[in-house]
């Protein structure tokens, strides 16, 4: 998976159109391989991100969970300590 896709399910507050379309844009650049598209995929490549955007706003609404909701800022604190112990910085 790729580390530069976080989990957007289950937080406090909901994830937003913004952070599902980062996401979705960085999974197309993922199995692409193109960071930025040619002139000749550009079309093919945005409309990819917006089909991948739109299935992933369906699939996190529908999913359910009796486990509280994660706060953003603790989440994000637990993510840099990971960091720094893995990269010692």
């Amino acid at each position: 998976m790729c580390r530069n896709i976080k989990n957007l399910f289950n937080f406090d507050p909901p994830v937003t159109e913004e952070e599902i379309h980062a996401a979705s844009l960085q999974f197309v650049r993922k199995i692409s391989g193109f960071t930025k598209p040619s002139k000749t995929n550009e079309a093919a490549f945005q409309a990819a991100v917006d089909e991948m955007a739109a299935v992933s706003t369906r699939f996190l609404s529908s999913l359910e969970t009796s486990a509280p909701p994660k706060n953003r800022e603790e989440e994000a604190a637990k993510a840099r300590a990971r960091a720094a112990e893995r990269f010692g910085t």
